[in-house]
């Protein structure tokens, strides 16, 4: 297909979640340094988000940024609950809804996506999101998918069920597969029904997506998975995670300025439950080192800080992380992806989706520990961290991968990927 710009216009359209969008400017800022010229699609609230970062923006009509904050907030304050629970048992209270939702905003967003794709007539299109939009299958130009949750997101005989937990071999498995089927069946069958309307074609039960003309996967290789069936080389690659260029994190004088720096940081979604995290404040006060600990927008929540702890809205992520001798994180595919080119031990605390998975996969190749979101104690979490921070075979082995992955970074190959397909 002929391209229809001098500099090849590439239009990235993360779904709405800092995750997404974080590592979509990993992959942009590559393109340009390569003469591509990356824009960016909003969803409502992510508006500024990607201009920050020096991108244009084109955004979807919605409800605004207020609104979107306020749903947002609303949906996970009626979900926290469920967030206790493990993942089988999230599947029918928090998983289907989710779906539900899922769908939803990508039937809503259909007519406001079409007429932006109209208007920008890029080159490429790169959709990093769990749902396909048939306004990107109408756009007359290539499309990458970005698997930027865990590699379980592309089913294979010898690969854990997606938002599982699961080892591959898991007794557990045939099970979950059946409970997710039908957790997912309304919404599936809802979305199916909205792709025919615009004339695809329907996808197998319990599939959103179908691959792109190029898909490609964050799974850093230490730990990927051996798959039963290999991905077509000339249709799938792996990256090694896509850590974005950031501004340097300087941590301001603490009135403890001696110990190893923990920082944690539980996203969005994990800065909503400050009860959570103040359990964890109590539990740092009591250990020898430094603690940087993203609370979202609670500051005001927090009326005690230890002298060894420092709170924050925002911070550089991968910064920080790069100066750390521990993360604490719930499982989100860019945090595990940082720790792991950093060189950094992970202790997760999964909630939900992809989280659960990134836990098991943390504790399967050595890499990290889980701990339960719902049965730690002020002493399992004590040990939990200066476990990580004494285990010098862990930090070896964290270090070798750290090499290789600095050595070919994601959003170099994601990149250059990207222009070879164009």
């Amino acid at each position: 297909m002929k391209r229809r710009n001098a500099a090849p216009v590439i239009a990235f359209f993360p779904e709405a979640s800092f995750g997404a969008a974080l590592n979509c400017i990993g992959i942009a800022q590559e393109l340009t340094r390569m003469g591509a010229v990356p824009v960016f699609i909003c969803h409502p609230g992510f508006t500024g988000v990607f201009a920050d970062y020096g991108f244009k923006e084109y955004h979807l009509p919605g409800g605004g940024a207020q609104a979107s904050a306020e749903d947002w907030q609303g949906f996970i304050n009626t979900h926290m609950p469920h967030f206790n629970l493990d993942a089988a048992a999230q599947l029918e209270p928090y998983v289907a809804p989710t779906w539900e939702a899922i769908v939803d905003t990508a039937i809503h967003a259909e007519a406001g996506l079409s007429a932006l794709l109209e208007q920008i007539r890029p080159d490429g299109i790169v959709l990093d999101n769990v749902i396909m939009f048939p306004a990107i299958a109408r756009a007359g130009c290539a499309w990458v998918r970005i698997v930027s949750c865990a590699e379980t997101e592309l089913p294979d005989a010898h690969v854990p069920p997606y938002l599982s937990g699961l080892a591959a071999d898991d007794p557990a498995r045939a099970g979950f597969e059946k409970a997710y089927l039908r957790a997912t069946r309304s919404a599936h069958r809802r979305y199916n029904e909205f792709r025919r309307l615009h004339g695809m074609a329907p996808l197998p039960a319990g599939v959103f997506l179908e691959p792109g003309d190029l898909t490609l996967l964050l799974s850093p290789e230490a730990v990927r998975y051996d798959r039963a069936t290999p991905l077509p080389e000339d249709r799938f690659g792996y990256l090694n995670g896509c850590v974005r260029s950031e501004s340097r994190f300087d941590l301001p004088r603490l009135p403890v300025e001696d110990g190893p720096l923990v920082y944690l940081g539980f996203g969005s979604l994990g800065a909503i439950d400050t009860d959570l995290i103040t359990r964890m404040i109590d539990v740092f006060a009591t250990l020898p080192a430094r603690f940087v600990v993203n609370v979202g927008g609670y500051l005001d929540a927090y009326t005690h800080v230890p002298d060894n702890v420092y709170l924050g809205d925002w911070f550089p992520q991968p910064s920080v992380v790069e100066q750390s001798a521990l993360f604490i994180h719930h499982g989100g595919n860019n945090s595990f992806c940082e720790a792991l080119y950093h060189g950094v031990p992970s202790l997760v605390m999964p909630y939900c989706w992809d989280g659960h998975d990134n836990a098991q996969r943390a504790e399967a190749t050595g890499t990290g520990v889980r701990i339960g979101r719902r049965d730690w104690t002020p002493d399992s979490l004590r040990r939990a961290i200066l476990q990580l921070l004494g285990d010098a075979p862990m930090r070896a082995r964290l270090a070798a991968i750290s090499e290789k992955m600095q050595a070919s970074p994601g959003t170099r190959r994601a990149a250059e990927a990207i222009l070879r397909l164009l």
